[in-house]
């Protein structure tokens, strides 16, 4: 008797877990079945701000939802982070950038809030920057030579702005200048485009950053001294990089998108199919060609694996420049 109520309830549970199923698989089948929040944690305006935005609007039509963007600036790109990490629902109707500042600084933080690696749920690695370092057109720095030598003539003179502390720029920067022994002075801002207008307004004398600053000098409002990407740029063919100045750096700082930690793999999959879309879509290559962003897509599983890596790397490179913020 024993076992014959035992048998029943096994199949009691195994009935309701078949019924369930179905029921399951419809709900996730509808996703989404209403708008999806996409946070950019930088101002309007930057290349980042810009790729992402066309990335969501195209994104939307194959989700058959809006994709609402959200500007969240601060904190050097990372106070989305610990709301991703501690407070949104891993529902896949909060989601935001994955960039490299994202998992450095929760090695230069006490009490970061978040775990690079643990905390997030990965979706699609997407793109990277074009930097380069850029001062106004009428500074007497010409050239980067001309760079060098004001900074060893004037040691902790030689300002230069970054989109916040602990950033790929910023970090890049502390190592060109232990390179050259050179001592600048680092002004950090919310974002890229607040640090162009510091510089055309005289306020810091160069940017280093992503590639905001593109417009100004094709207008002839600021000179571009060197890019950080592995060779010259078609667009800039006569600006050398850091490679040919001397320095074996190269930097993009590849970014993509993330969720809470616990996502369903088929709203993964999902968000990653819409957005891998719309990131080939001609009109956000226009998008990343305007701002001379490479690509750097990488699926769900292998954006994991380089998060995973890159947050090795970042902690030994946080350790090694006693990089802390408090």
């Amino acid at each position: 008797m024993r076992h014959e109520t035992t048998f029943r309830r096994r199949g009691l549970l195994a009935a309701g877990a078949a019924l369930a199923a179905p029921r399951l698989a419809a709900a996730q089948g509808r996703f989404p079945d209403r708008p999806i929040r996409l946070i950019i944690p930088w101002p309007p305006g930057g290349s980042a701000d810009a790729q992402l935005r066309s990335l969501g609007e195209i994104g939307a039509r194959a989700l058959g939802q809006p994709v609402v963007l959200e500007n969240r600036p601060g904190a050097g790109g990372t106070l989305h982070a610990p709301y991703l990490a501690r407070e949104a629902r891993p529902d896949g109707y909060s989601i935001g950038q994955m960039h490299l500042s994202v998992i450095r600084r929760a090695f230069m933080m006490r009490n970061a809030g978040w775990d690079p690696v643990a905390d997030f749920t990965p979706i699609i690695g997407l793109t990277g920057w074009l930097f380069g370092i850029a001062v106004r057109a009428d500074s007497p720095i010409r050239d980067w030579a001309g760079y060098i030598a004001y900074a060893k003539a004037n040691p902790g003179r030689l300002s230069y702005s970054s989109s916040g502390i602990g950033t790929s720029n910023h970090i890049a920067m502390e190592d060109i200048a232990a390179r050259e022994g050179i001592e600048l002075l680092h002004v950090p801002f919310r974002g890229t485009n607040e640090g162009v207008t510091a510089v055309l307004s005289g306020q810091v004398m160069s940017v280093a950053d992503s590639s905001a600053w593109a417009p100004n000098v094709e207008a002839g409002q600021m000179r571009l001294i060197c890019v950080w990407t592995a060779e010259r740029t078609p667009r800039f063919p006569d600006v050398p990089s850091l490679r040919e100045l001397g320095h074996d750096l190269v930097v993009t700082s590849p970014y993509g998108l993330m969720g809470p930690k616990g996502m369903d793999a088929g709203v993964v999959r999902v968000l990653h199919d819409a957005f891998k879309d719309a990131l080939f879509d001609p009109a956000n290559q226009r998008v990343r060609s305007q701002f001379d962003m490479p690509l750097e897509y990488l699926p769900t599983e292998d954006y994991r694996a380089f998060i995973a890596r890159r947050a090795e790397y970042e902690r030994a490179m946080v350790q090694r420049l006693n990089l802390r913020l408090e």
